[in-house]
C-alpha cells in the first residue's frame, strides 16, 4: 500500500467538518475532532508567503497554527521547525494485506448505540470524534467486543480502523485481537484488499500487538504546531 493511498484513505474515514484551500495549503475545521481533522497540509509547491497566510487564517479563526507533516514532505518540515514549530505525536499508519490476516465474522452495525458511547466516552472520545465517524462516506461499521468497541470505514480497497478502544479490566484477555479480527472480517465483506490504522509511535503496546498481527509500518506523519 503506497504512502499516498493510505493518507487518502486516512483523510476520507476520518473527514474534517469542513476544509479550503489557500493557495498550495489545505486548511481544515475540525469542530473539537482533534488534531488529524484540524491540521493543515500541503497540496502542492510552496514558499514562505503561503505557510505565513495559512498561519494568519489560522489565527484568525481563533487557533494556533497547526501542520501536518506526512511522509516526503522534509522541506514542509525543515520550514516550520525554522519558523519555530514544534514536534508533535509522531504517528505511523501501519497496513496489512486481508489475505493474510485471521478473520472472524464482524458483530457490526451502525450508528454506534448507547453502550459503544459510554465505552467510547471513558476513553476520551466524545460526541466531537463520534460527529467525525458521522461524516465518514462509504461503507462503515461499529464493531463491537465484550469490553472494547472500533469503528471501521472503507475508501477503496482499503479499510481503515479507528477509534479501538479496550476498558482497562478487558486489557490482556484478547478483546484487542478480536476486534481486530472482526476488522479483518468486515473488511473482506467489503472486497477491500487491505487493512490499515495509524497509531502513535508512543504507544509501544499497542505497536507490538500490530507488528504481531503481521501490519507493517506504510507512512509516517506528526504534527508541527506553533509556537505561542
Amino acid at each position: 500500500m503506497s504512502p499516498e493511498a493510505g493518507f487518502a484513505a486516512l483523510a476520507a474515514t476520518w473527514p474534517a467538518a469542513a476544509t479550503r484551500d489557500l493557495g498550495p495549503v489545505r486548511l481544515r475545521i475540525g469542530a473539537g475532532g482533534g488534531a488529524r481533522v484540524s491540521a493543515a497540509t500541503l497540496e502542492g509547491p510552496f514558499d514562505q508567503d503561503d505557510i505565513a497566510a495559512a498561519e494568519a487564517a489560522m489565527r484568525g479563526e481563533g487557533r494556533a497554527p497547526l501542520f501536518m507533516v506526512r511522509t516526503g514532505e522534509a522541506a514542509l518540515d525543515a520550514t516550520l521547525d525554522a519558523r519555530g514549530y514544534a514536534v508533535k505525536d509522531p504517528t505511523v499508519i501501519l497496513a496489512a494485506r486481508l489475505a493474510a490476516l485471521d478473520a472472524i465474522p464482524a458483530q457490526a452495525h451502525w450508528p454506534p448505540g448507547a453502550a459503544q458511547r459510554a465505552l467510547w466516552a471513558e476513553g476520551g472520545i466524545g460526541a466531537a470524534r463520534i460527529a467525525v465517524m458521522e461524516r465518514a462516506g462509504g461503507p462503515k461499521a461499529v464493531l463491537h467486543h465484550p469490553g472494547g468497541c472500533a469503528f471501521v470505514a472503507r475508501h477503496g480497497e482499503i479499510a481503515m480502523l479507528h477509534a479501538l478502544e479496550v476498558t482497562p479490566a478487558a486489557r490482556r484477555r484478547g478483546t484487542g485481537r478480536a476486534l481486530m479480527a472482526m476488522a479483518a472480517g468486515w473488511a473482506h465483506e467489503q472486497d477491500c484488499a487491505w487493512l490499515a490504522l495509524a497509531v502513535t509511535r508512543a504507544n509501544a503496546p499497542a505497536r507490538a500487538l500490530y507488528a504481531k498481527l503481521g501490519y507493517e509500518e506504510t507512512a509516517a506523519y506528526h504534527y508541527r504546531s506553533a509556537p505561542a
